[in-house]
């Protein structure tokens, strides 16, 4: 048992890959969806005045009469997707989860939106067609390794007209310098988030070079599943590199998808690539 313990607790390798699907979990879907709908809580999306904020200044930065046709990568259940839609873009949203692209179908269809979701991994994506400008909010680019980030650039790079525009954000060094290494360990009599069943839950925040991980390691009657939760930190010059590397240029550089102006110091920082 000790052994088994020490195991759970030790630092995996970088970028070591979560081998459950999660995302399709029954349990842990619905828990997911949950966190994208609390307008209180910003684990999964941001707080809804943010995105208000947000969807107001793509539509002046890149405005749907110039970029039609939108697609966001990572769209969730929907919430920015709707708010384009309601700007005049033509929307396409892509995520992993079935469980988000169900729900944001229904929610379109209840509130008369002509969007188009598509349950599909990124990573392995080709649509066969092209868009005037590409989304992907809230640091999900980070979240993938170095080899997947490659190969996400690529795949919006290949998605997009030429002209088109491609808008994300990161999280920046600044964020992971207040990172702070820990490992604890909490008993859900109830179940919670990971499993709807009895559980103890050790998690371990770990830090790299640049990147940082949060492993939860799940004890159940049945078994232990490890989730594993990466972020990838940039500089100004390291975002550029690996942008250029795809082929895009960089036309803008800000302190966030609302807008608001780079100044070095902040804990997000968002580019403005085209092709």
């Amino acid at each position: 048992m000790y052994q088994n313990l020490c195991s759970i607790l030790e630092k995996p390798p970088l970028y070591t890959k979560t081998e459950i699907p999660f995302w399709d979990d029954e349990h842990i879907s619905g828990e997911m969806l949950k966190a994208h709908l609390d307008s209180d809580f910003e684990g999964a999306s941001r707080k809804l005045p943010f995105i208000e904020k947000s969807v107001r200044w793509i539509g002046e930065l890149a405005p749907a009469g110039a970029y039609r046709r939108l697609i966001d990568f990572g769209c969730g259940p929907g919430l920015y997707g709707e708010r384009f839609a309601r700007t005049g873009y033509e929307v396409t949203g892509v995520d992993l989860s079935w469980r988000s692209i169900v729900y944001a179908e229904r929610s379109a269809r209840e509130k008369g939106l002509d969007i188009r979701y598509l349950q599909k991994n990124y990573l392995q994506m080709d649509l066969g067609e092209t868009f005037d400008f590409a989304t992907m909010i809230y640091c999900d680019y980070g979240a993938q390794s170095t080899v997947d980030r490659a190969v996400l650039m690529n795949t919006v790079y290949n998605h997009l007209r030429p002209g088109g525009r491609f808008l994300l954000d990161v999280f920046t060094m600044v964020k992971y310098e207040l990172f702070e290494e820990a490992q604890t360990w909490e008993v859900f009599e109830n179940g919670g988030f990971w499993n709807g069943q009895p559980y103890i839950e050790f998690d371990g925040r770990y830090k790299y070079p640049g990147v940082t991980l949060e492993h939860a390691a799940i004890v159940s009657d049945q078994e232990v599943r490890n989730y594993y939760i990466w972020n990838t930190y940039f500089s100004r010059e390291g975002l550029t590199r690996e942008a250029e590397a795809a082929g895009f240029q960089v036309c803008g550089l800000f302190g966030d998808v609302a807008g608001a102006p780079y100044s070095g110091d902040g804990q997000t920082m968002a580019v403005l690539l085209e092709k």
